[in-house]
């Protein structure tokens, strides 16, 4: 096989590997390099006009983790067993929006006229594209979409080198907001709660992965 056909066979193990990991082996904690490198996956995402609308917060405190994990149903099985637990805040409407200072400093690279034209082409499309303007939750629940993007290519980098992960979705919103904010960890709202995901290294084998037909999945137009 030459080296084309076995990065591509390397990638699709790692997706065969990866599942949902309900239970992780609490003596086996992910070594300090292989998690920058699954962080960096996440940092080095790629986001809709390059906004990067995402915050890692990477919990290892036990104290904060034993209070996340009485306001999530859904964390209540990782912790405290997972070996890093991460929390993937979004930007709110107070960053994302076309006019805001975050997105100034953001394209702060940019020569003068061609920000006012990247800007105004964002602004046209959060005001007619896509509507986000029409309610502040729309460009919040846009910028929470956004996140998916690095949650998914951390969970794929963490697989491609035998770690395990598990997303949670499993929470009140409003009540972990509250927990973040009495943290400190929103920025007086610039932030919002997103998605949970832990790491750390499966405690049983899971069962066979499954997954609907290949042409039931894909369609091709010619």
């Amino acid at each position: 096989m030459n080296k084309k056909a076995i990065a591509k066979e390397e990638i699709l193990n790692a997706y065969r590997f990866r599942h949902a990991t309900k239970e992780f082996d609490p003596n086996k904690t992910i070594p300090a390099d292989d998690f920058q490198f699954i962080l960096e996956t996440g940092r080095l995402s790629p986001s809709s006009f390059g906004m990067e609308p995402w915050r890692f917060i990477v919990v290892q405190n036990e104290k904060l983790r034993d209070k996340i994990k009485n306001t999530s149903w859904g964390a209540a099985g990782k912790l405290p067993e997972a070996s890093h637990f991460v929390m993937i805040l979004a930007r709110t409407h107070l960053d994302t929006r076309f006019d805001s200072a975050y997105l100034k400093e953001q394209f702060s690279d940019f020569p003068e006229d061609r920000l006012s034209q990247y800007l105004g082409m964002i602004e046209q499309f959060q005001k007619h594209d896509f509507k986000l303007l029409d309610q502040e939750r729309f460009l919040n629940d846009w910028a929470i979409r956004q996140t998916y993007i690095p949650l998914a290519n951390m969970m794929t980098a963490a697989a491609e080198i035998g770690i395990d992960s598990c997303p949670i979705e499993g929470f009140n919103v409003e009540r972990m907001n509250e927990l973040l904010a009495e943290e400190g960890l929103l920025e007086d709202g610039h932030f919002t709660i997103s998605v949970m995901v832990a790491f750390g290294y499966r405690k049983k084998e899971p069962q066979p992965k499954t997954r609907r037909p290949y042409d039931d999945v894909v369609k091709w137009i010619e």
